[in-house]
C-alpha cells in the first residue's frame, strides 16, 4: 500500500462497513426483543445451547423465548464476524491511522459484548444485562462512525478547503445533548432489566398525580394494585423515581433538540445538512416520546417497548453523526481534538 497516496472512496469498504452497521442494529432489535419477552435465561448454558453446539442446536427447540435468546446468539456471531472482516480490512487498505485503530477499537468492543453476553448467563447476574444494553448501543454508534468516516460524503467534507464553520457554542450544545441520550439510555436499560414491569403504569399523569407519592404506605398501596388488577410483582421506590427522572430527562432531551433546529436554521438555513438532519433528529426524538407513551400504555407490549429501543440507538447515533459533521466542519480545531484536521488537506494524503 502506497502511504502517501491521495485518500479515495473505497465503495466495496464503506458499503461493507454500512452493511455491519444495519447488522448490528438488527442485533440490537434482537436483544430487545429477548430483554422485552423476559427470555434472557431462557438458554442456561453457554456457549453451548443445552449442551448443543451453539450453531448445531436443533431448530426444533427453538421454540417460546429459547426462540429469541438463540437467534439473538447465532445474530451476534454473525455481527462479530462482520466486524471482524471489517477491523481488518480497515487495517490493510484505509491509509488512516487513526481509522485502523478504531476498527481494532470496534472488534475488541464487539468480543468484550460476546463475552458480557456469556457472562450474563453463565453467572446469573442480571446487572450484566445492564451493561451489555449499554455497551451495545456504544458500540452501534462505533460503528456507524466507521461508515461514515468511508463514506464520500465525508472524504469530501475533509476536502473542502473553506468549509462553513460551526460555531463552538453549538457544537457543546449538541455534544451535551447526545451524552444526555446516552445518560437516558443508560436509564432505560438499568429499568428494563428490572424485570418488575412499570414501576408507574399511567401517563401523563404518575399513579394520579404530577409526582407520585414514595411514601412506604403508597409503595404498598401501588403493590398491592399491582398484584390484584396486572398480577406483577412489587416495585421500590427507586423504581418509581428513576421512572420518573426518565420522563424528565425525556422532556430535556426534546427542548435541546428543538433549540439545535432552531439555531442551525437561523445559523445555516433549511436546505444545510446539518439542518436538515436536526430536523431528522427532531423527528426521531418525537417519534421516541410516542413510543414511550404508547409503552405506558400498552403495559411494555414487547413489539413496542423494542421499537423504543431501537429509536433511541437511532436518535443517539443522529447526534454523533451531528457532531461528527460539526467538528468536520470547523477546520480551527487542532489535530489533537478531532482526526479531522489529519484528512483536512487538500490532497487527502494519507498519515498511517
Amino acid at each position: 500500500m502506497n502511504k502517501t497516496a491521495p485518500l479515495k472512496f473505497n465503495r466495496p469498504l464503506h458499503w461493507f462497513a454500512v452493511l455491519t452497521a444495519v447488522a448490528t442494529f438488527l442485533l440490537l432489535g434482537a436483544g430487545g426483543l429477548v430483554t422485552s419477552h423476559e427470555a434472557g435465561m431462557s438458554v442456561p448454558d453457554w456457549p453451548n445451547s443445552y449442551g448443543y453446539n451453539m450453531f448445531a442446536f436443533p431448530i426444533s427447540k427453538w421454540t417460546g423465548g429459547i426462540f429469541y435468546e438463540h437467534t439473538h446468539r447465532l445474530w451476534a456471531t454473525v455481527v462479530g464476524s462482520m466486524t471482524t472482516i471489517l477491523a481488518v480490512w480497515l487495517w490493510l487498505k484505509d491509509a488512516r491511522k487513526w481509522m485502523t485503530w478504531l476498527g481494532v477499537a470496534a472488534f475488541f468492543g464487539v468480543v468484550a459484548q460476546g463475552v458480557l453476553g456469556g457472562l450474563r448467563v453463565t453467572l446469573k447476574m442480571d446487572g450484566l444485562g445492564v451493561f451489555h444494553g449499554v455497551i451495545a448501543q456504544a458500540f452501534f454508534g462505533l460503528v456507524c462512525a466507521l461508515a461514515f468516516f468511508t463514506s464520500r460524503f465525508w472524504l469530501n467534507l475533509a476536502a473542502q478547503t473553506k468549509p462553513s464553520p460551526v460555531r463552538r457554542g453549538l457544537r457543546s450544545h449538541v455534544l451535551f445533548v447526545t451524552v444526555l441520550i446516552f445518560l437516558q439510555l443508560i436509564l432505560g436499560a438499568t429499568m428494563r432489566h428490572q424485570h418488575a414491569g412499570l414501576s408507574i403504569s399511567d401517563f401523563p399523569l404518575a399513579h394520579g398525580q404530577i409526582w407520585p407519592d414514595t411514601s412506604p404506605t403508597a409503595i404498598a398501596h401501588y403493590n398491592a394494585q399491582r398484584i390484584e388488577v396486572m398480577n406483577e410483582g412489587p416495585i421500590t421506590a427507586f423504581q418509581v423515581v428513576l421512572q420518573m427522572v426518565h420522563r424528565l430527562v425525556a422532556l430535556f432531551i426534546f427542548l435541546g433538540v428543538a433549540a439545535a433546529v432552531g439555531i442551525a436554521l437561523k445559523r445555516f438555513g433549511k436546505k444545510d445538512s446539518l439542518t436538515r438532519l436536526a430536523w431528522f433528529w427532531l423527528a426521531l426524538i418525537l417519534v421516541q416520546i410516542g413510543l414511550g407513551i404508547e409503552t405506558i400504555w400498552s403495559n411494555k407490549a414487547a413489539d413496542i417497548a423494542t421499537a423504543h429501543v431501537l429509536v433511541g440507538a437511532l436518535s443517539l447515533v443522529t447526534g454523533v453523526l451531528w457532531c461528527l459533521i460539526a467538528f468536520g466542519r470547523s477546520p480551527h480545531v487542532s489535530a489533537a481534538e478531532s482526526p479531522v484536521v489529519l484528512d483536512a488537506q487538500p490532497a487527502l494524503a494519507g498519515n498511517k
